[in-house]
């Protein structure tokens, strides 16, 4: 028995906080099969989260055979969220937290993994107050560790996944976030995805919401795949796409740098 294994043993009946990411998902199958009947999985659907994820947290529960509860965490109805401010994330986890223990009296765990814990990510703070617990970093894995863990587990795609931290992650600190936001992001992304080909791990793609305008973010492979007119043509879809006023200051194509959104509203 792996360590990742012992935990989850070690932990007992669970119910696992499923996003959709690779690392929730490789999460969930593991607990399944070490658990059976005592690893419970709950997904939270919500405007923050894309169609396709709730649609892959269904998918593989199916496939899988996962107990799965879909619930609506309510962050949307949560004034402290919608202002966005530099600790939003706290109070999304919040309500994710405060939603799952509704549902199930069982110990909730989250697939933070050690990765995680270098960043800014005040949701732990709301897992820590929750009483939640973490089996990757418990067990002292990393990202690459979850995404070797799922190939062998036989998870196809899941393995491969772009990182997709959820879609208010894009907005700049302080600007409300607004469902019709939320649905502009994905459908950008999508459309710049759809630009630049297949996807693999290695992509980032994101669509920054700044009170200057937006911003694409691209890993330097991406970025340097967009010639002049591919660009001009992208930004002015984006353009055309935006809701009133929100692209004011602009379309701009930049290097992906990890939570540009937060703290500063730098643009650059």
């Amino acid at each position: 028995m792996t360590r990742l294994e012992e935990v989850l043993a070690g932990i007992g009946p669970l119910a696992v906080a499923v996003s959709g990411g690779v690392d929730s998902l490789t999460l969930a199958a593991l607990s399944h099969r070490v658990l059976g009947d005592g690893a419970a999985m709950v997904h939270a659907a919500s405007p923050a989260v894309p169609a396709e994820a709730t649609a892959r947290v269904r998918r593989e529960a199916e496939r899988e055979g996962w107990a799965l509860t879909v619930v609506q965490a309510g962050e949307f109805d949560d004034p402290r969220y919608r202002a966005n401010p530099v600790n939003r994330c706290f109070f999304c986890k919040t309500n994710l937290y405060g939603t799952i223990r509704t549902v199930t009296d069982r110990q909730m765990v989250s697939g933070a993994n050690l990765n995680d814990l270098g960043e800014y990510r005040p949701g732990l703070d709301a897992a820590r107050e929750h009483g939640v617990r973490h089996p990757y970093v418990e067990a002292g894995l990393d990202k690459a560790a979850v995404r070797a863990l799922a190939r062998d587990l036989g998870l196809g795609d899941v393995a491969e996944l772009p990182s997709a931290p959820c879609l208010s992650s894009r907005v700049e600190t302080g600007l409300r976030i607004e469902p019709e936001m939320l649905a502009f992001i994905h459908a950008v992304e999508g459309m710049v995805g759809g630009a630049l080909g297949a996807s693999d791990a290695r992509r980032a793609v994101r669509c920054r919401v700044r009170a200057a305008g937006v911003a694409i973010e691209l890993d330097p492979a991406s970025l340097a795949a967009l010639d002049a007119s591919t660009r001009d043509d992208l930004a002015g879809r984006i353009a055309a796409a935006a809701p009133a006023g929100l692209v004011g200051g602009g379309v701009r194509f930049l290097p992906y740098k990890v939570g540009s959104a937060f703290l500063t509203g730098d643009a650059a």
